[in-house]
């Protein structure tokens, strides 16, 4: 079997706004440091994406070590933020209370006029936990502000084989993985149950199930039909589509584009 590789790493720093690739990414408790570490919310607390609010694709997000953030976003100044200090909120992301810290109201306002809805930018300290789902995880298992595990794996080939199909090729941050593993079969993801990379060991414990995200172009914050159209054809089980897997690692480190990746089970 060839040899398999970790070909790119992905970060999210602001939750359904637009990723970023390192050649390396440190790791903590949570999944890559500063990975959905913030996340807009309404005036009731709950977490606001793309699914309602596809404009956010189109904005880019610089973070600091500090817990600064810059944003930026077509016809609006850059916005330079400090590391949050406001009030401490309870936020809700898919039925999770968690307590977070507002940033300023300043990013407030300026996501208010950029997604014309009454917005606020919150923050996950160090000290507030957010358990990943018992169902999955062990007790000491916790994760930042995605939807639900640290880690997003898809496989290189399982892009290959998708964009082999449409008309349009997509690129890989359309899917939002963190991980991209080269050198296997399409699909090869599906069969396994525990890898190591590196010094890290990660369990693969549950299919990533596709909502409308892939289909919005973070160049133009526009929805199409694809690629659910075509996935549905293909990767529909129980209702639901099915690309890539979920991950939940054990221990920390430091992960770099080329490291071998071990199939263990």
């Amino acid at each position: 079997m060839t040899d398999l590789i970790l070909e790119s790493l992905y970060r999210y720093p602001v939750k359904s706004m637009r990723g970023q690739e390192f050649d390396w990414l440190d790791a903590d408790a949570r999944g890559f440091l500063l990975d959905r570490r913030w996340m807009v919310v309404n005036s009731n607390g709950r977490f606001v994406t793309q699914r309602q609010q596809p404009r956010m694709a189109l904005i880019d997000v610089q973070p600091g070590d500090q817990g600064e953030l810059q944003l930026s976003a077509p016809g609006m100044q850059p916005l330079q933020l400090g590391r949050p200090r406001g009030q401490r909120i309870h936020v809700e992301v898919w039925g999770d209370r968690v307590a977070a810290a507002l940033v300023s109201p300043t990013a407030d306002a300026w996501l208010s006029e950029f997604l014309d809805q009454h917005c606020r930018l919150a923050y996950l300290p160090d000290d507030s936990r957010r358990p990943v789902d018992p169902q999955f995880a062990g007790p000491g298992d916790q994760v930042g502000f995605a939807d639900g595990f640290p880690f997003l794996l898809i496989s290189q080939a399982s892009l290959d084989d998708l964009n082999a199909r449409l008309e349009t090729p997509l690129p890989m941050l359309r899917f939002r993985p963190n991980l991209v593993i080269a050198g296997c079969l399409p699909y090869a993801e599906d069969g396994w149950r525990r890898i190591r990379i590196g010094d890290m060991r990660f369990r693969v414990v549950k299919p990533c199930s596709r909502c409308i995200i892939p289909s919005i172009d973070f160049a133009t914050g526009e929805r199409g039909r694809e690629p659910l159209h075509t996935l549905m054809g293909y990767r529909r089980r129980d209702n639901k589509i099915y690309f890539g897997q979920n991950l939940i690692h054990e221990g920390t480190g430091r992960l770099e584009v080329g490291m071998p990746v071990e199939i263990i089970e």
